[in-house]
């Protein structure tokens, strides 16, 4: 049985009180005021409502504690060492045009290091949380990565350039590498999202480059403490300096970033 710790009750709490408006917001999704970001980069008052709320929330529980979020930047706290880490809705393109597949994603950081996370989806009401030690969680169940080891038998999760953003030529080596070698590639459109399947086991593995510490913090700390790996393309631990993750099992995840390495030589 879960036991969940203060940090996580504050969390799923944060993260529970945020999620009615955001359903709501995306049964209404026609009539969202939508304001434009950057080139395909969307902000919608639902997302600056979400982020209100779980500020909210998180700074009632640890008055002290900095923010750093996707809309309102970095808040510092009176506590130096201690800080939440959140995205209030990762999968907004998605949200906007009523695709059932986002998420709230918050991470606890203490002296620079994740330890604790929750990635939850309003629509199906999955909390995916783990903590540093303790293993990693969706509700009560505890999870595994997935055990594949053959390439052939596994299904990845990417993120694909788009206007503005991202490499094309980059990805496209990466993909002419990574495609005759496995069984699939996704491309669902959120990376916390992705990053807790690879915990549940759902995909065998992930990659993605121009990624924010806000898409991954939780994500990472649920793939690690589910029993993965998770590195830069090159197998470091520099992923949130080079915006590139590689996640998934002992095996599938070395295959997969000597891949990409060798796809970018």
């Amino acid at each position: 049985m879960a036991i969940k710790s203060g940090l996580i009750t504050v969390m799923e709490k944060a993260a529970r009180k945020a999620a009615p408006r955001l359903r709501r917001d995306f049964n209404e999704v026609e009539a969202l005021q939508v304001s434009k970001k950057g080139p395909a980069d969307f902000v919608s008052n639902a997302d600056r409502a979400a982020e209100a709320t779980l500020r909210e929330v998180l700074s009632h529980a640890r008055p002290d504690w900095g923010l750093l979020m996707e809309e309102q930047g970095e808040i510092k706290g009176k506590d130096e060492d201690r800080r939440w880490i959140v995205d209030p809705l990762d999968g907004t393109t998605n949200f906007l045009h009523g695709m059932p597949h986002f998420a709230i994603s918050i991470a606890a950081e203490e002296r620079g290091e994740i330890v604790a996370g929750l990635v939850y989806q309003p629509l199906t009401d999955e909390s995916f949380w783990a903590e540093k030690g303790k293993g990693a969680w969706l509700q009560d169940r505890r999870l595994r990565v997935s055990s594949r080891r053959d390439m052939l038998d596994c299904v990845f999760a990417t993120g694909i350039p788009f206007h503005g953003h991202g490499n094309r030529p980059e990805f496209a080596a990466i993909l002419n590498a990574v495609m005759p070698e496995v069984a699939g590639i996704r491309r669902f459109g959120s990376a916390a999202l992705d990053l807790a399947w690879v915990a549940a086991g759902r995909f065998d593995g992930f990659w993605e480059s121009g990624l924010e510490y806000w898409d991954v913090a939780a994500g990472i700390l649920l793939v690690r403490e589910a029993g993965g790996f998770v590195t830069d393309y090159r197998g470091k631990d520099d992923m949130i300096a080079r915006g590139q993750i590689v996640a998934g099992n002992d095996q599938i995840q070395s295959k997969l970033h000597k891949l990409l390495a060798g796809a970018l030589r």
